[in-house]
């Protein structure tokens, strides 16, 4: 990865102080997003991520990381699938809940949308507690995929989201605060 690509992105991601709530300092990605220049050096970084693994598929979690996914998809000639939360597909799907701090959320995949055997990486704007990337996952391999590769723009390790992931998997964050 190009550290002077990643410094960049990290000036320009802005703090938000108590959004959503009291107590959060929200991480805006909107400006690299904004930015033709910065959101395509996102993109070459998170090819960089990809670490030479030649993926069939990506799949984006909802929202923010269908931005980012299908265009890393497009950019390696991959196939793109969301990860939606529950109701928001209109075909067959498999699903998955998780937990939150205040409850519980679940997310959905179709059930066509990787076969058995196909490479598979996992993109998203941002790991916090991995709950929804670890529904991810096991949605993933319940259809018989392959995940070579999950990678965020973000990760806040201080709320340790990778212990919600396949150990086994390369996870990697651009950017970790």
């Amino acid at each position: 990865m190009n550290e002077k690509n990643l410094s960049r992105l990290r000036e320009a991601i802005r703090d938000v102080n108590d959004f959503p709530k009291p107590g959060i300092v929200f991480k805006d990605i909107t400006p690299i997003l904004a930015s033709g220049e910065l959101f395509r050096l996102a993109i070459d970084e998170f090819v960089a991520a990809l670490g030479g693994t030649s993926p069939d598929k990506i799949v984006g979690i909802d929202a923010r990381g269908f931005i980012f996914g299908a265009a890393l998809a497009d950019r390696i000639g991959a196939g793109f699938v969301p990860v939606r939360k529950k109701g928001k597909l209109p075909w067959e799907t498999h699903g998955a809940a998780y937990t939150l701090e205040y409850g519980e959320a679940h997310v959905e995949i179709h059930r066509d949308a990787i076969l058995p055997g196909e490479k598979v990486a996992l993109v998203d704007d941002l790991l916090a507690t991995g709950g929804t990337a670890g529904a991810a996952m096991k949605l993933i391999h319940e259809l018989g995929g392959e995940i070579v590769c999950t990678t965020f723009l973000v990760e806040l390790s201080f709320l340790e989201g990778r212990r919600n992931l396949d150990s086994g998997t390369r996870t990697v964050a651009l950017l970790t605060y």
